[in-house]
């Protein structure tokens, strides 16, 4: 897989800065069939960085009602918080 295919966007939420900031631990929005492996690989190929670790959470898209009553869910996504090695830095913005 590319690592473009792989890594959909970084999230950037508090949580997210302050995990960076403190752990330098990143958080991307990742593809539904993407690995830890490649997951690792893809990041490390992007951002000329060391992943030393990798969590993945599945995130199934709740449920919503449209203003006429009709029922529709929100996407599934899969979220990975990348853990770097130590001194390694992504610059996001």
């Amino acid at each position: 897989m590319n690592a473009d295919k792989v890594l959909k966007l970084v999230r950037l939420t508090e949580k997210s800065n302050k995990l960076s900031s403190e752990l330098g631990q990143y958080t991307f929005e990742v593809s539904s069939d993407a690995t830890k492996h490649t997951i690792a690989d893809a990041v490390e190929s992007t951002f000329k960085v060391t992943v030393t670790r990798v969590n993945v959470q599945n995130y199934r898209g709740k449920n919503k009602r449209s203003r006429q009553g009709r029922p529709s869910t929100t996407s599934d996504y899969k979220k990975a918080i990348v853990t770097l090695k130590a001194g390694d830095k992504i610059e996001l913005v």
